[in-house]
């Protein structure tokens, strides 16, 4: 065991302790589990769970390494849902528990509710439904969907099983690009900002991109004639943060700040999107601040968390969050150090909880559609 006394099997016996002292022993259980441990951090957390990581990054990134681990065991995934999903998929790929003997990596997500807003928007009933709705007017056999990896492992899976491919926010365009040379139009969910600006830089105008919105009573709200003209096929959803940024935020920045660079994710909206100087994922953004000369005055449209760390690591630049109203990823912020070491101390003392396992099916097909998106990478 890795504290002196018997873990609590409540959070809410955690949340008086201090940082100091959870910090303390969470260490304690790395300590015990060695290279058996591995705790992921994804760049939206706060800083005292990215000073504990073992690896930080971006969904994919993070997933990736630690499926490539030899000697890890338990990954306790400091981000939201849909990633410790992915985690548990790769991790536990059939060739990678061969190599094992068959044993599983256990996936932790230390708080249950640290979801996805924009992953929400899109149900599998829901994307059944459309599917089933668009069969109606069009050949479903020559519309490729492409998930973005921020979805639901179930989301994935009908990817994989319908010829589609999983997409990130760097490899997007591509993933497109793949899709048409398999069929006539895409079908891309959920975020329809992502998929908006993608396609534009491919020359696929408004008219060929109608927005499907699950909750319209007929054909997402469109009608036949738009979805037999479509390239596209949007779905009606966001990233609660990334919509937060508006036009009018970066032409304050202009004016207050003459000479400075506006940054954003590609999850903003087009009108955002449009005006930036550059534009990336997350790793992108990351990558263009360390990457500039001291001096560089940059406006960053991306989460709070994100920004302050990076201005904190580059002094020498001039750094501000892309507007005047404070939007963090509410769901990756429930993630804390209280709930760290309640998963972590329970796990080591034999009492796994918070442990996300996808099941066999679900996981062969996301893992056929996750395995196409390497390949475009």
């Amino acid at each position: 065991m890795p504290t002196t006394a018997a873990p609590s099997p409540d959070v809410k016996a955690y949340k008086s302790l201090s940082n100091d002292e959870l910090r303390d022993r969470i260490q304690a259980v790395r300590d015990s589990l060695g290279e058996r441990l591995l705790i992921l951090g994804h760049h939206y957390q706060q800083d005292e769970v990215i000073e504990l990581a073992d690896l930080t990054g971006d969904s994919y990134k993070l997933s990736q390494l630690a499926a490539g681990s030899d000697d890890c065991r338990v990954i306790a995934f400091c981000g939201v849902h849909f990633m410790a999903e992915t985690a548990d998929i790769l991790a536990n790929r059939p060739e990678k528990l061969a190599e094992r003997g068959g044993e599983r990596v256990r996936v932790i997500l230390p708080d249950m509710a640290a979801g996805c807003s924009m992953a929400d928007m899109a149900a599998i009933d829901q994307i059944e439904d459309a599917w089933d709705q668009l069969s109606e007017v069009i050949d479903t056999e020559r519309l490729i969907p492409v998930t973005y990896i921020n979805s639901a492992a179930s989301l994935k899976a009908f990817v994989g099983r319908h010829g589609g491919i999983v997409c990130t926010s760097s490899n997007a365009r591509a993933a497109m690009e793949w899709a048409y040379e398999r069929g006539d139009r895409v079908m891309f969910f959920p975020d329809q900002h992502l998929g908006r600006n993608t396609a534009l830089g491919m020359d696929i105008s408004d008219e060929q991109m109608p927005v499907w919105d699950p909750y319209a009573p007929d054909l997402g709200g469109s009608t036949e004639e738009q979805l037999q003209s479509s390239k596209v096929i949007l779905w009606k959803g966001h990233c609660s943060v990334h919509q937060m940024f508006k036009a009018e935020h970066v032409a304050m920045f202009r004016k207050q700040h003459p000479g400075i660079k506006i940054l954003v994710h590609p999850e903003c909206p087009r009108e955002v999107f449009e005006l930036a100087d550059e534009s990336g994922s997350t790793g992108a953004i990351i990558q263009a601040v360390e990457s500039a000369p001291a001096g560089t005055k940059w406006a960053i449209g991306t989460e709070l968390h994100l920004v302050n760390r990076l201005k904190q690591d580059h002094p020498e630049q001039e750094i501000h969050f892309l507007s005047p109203v404070v939007c963090m990823c509410a769901t990756m912020y429930r993630i804390d150090l209280a709930h760290l070491c309640w998963t972590l101390e329970n796990y080591a003392a034999g009492n796994p909880l918070n442990v996300i396992a996808v099941d066999e099916e679900t996981a062969k097909w996301s893992l056929v559609a996750l395995e196409r998106m390497l390949e475009v990478r």
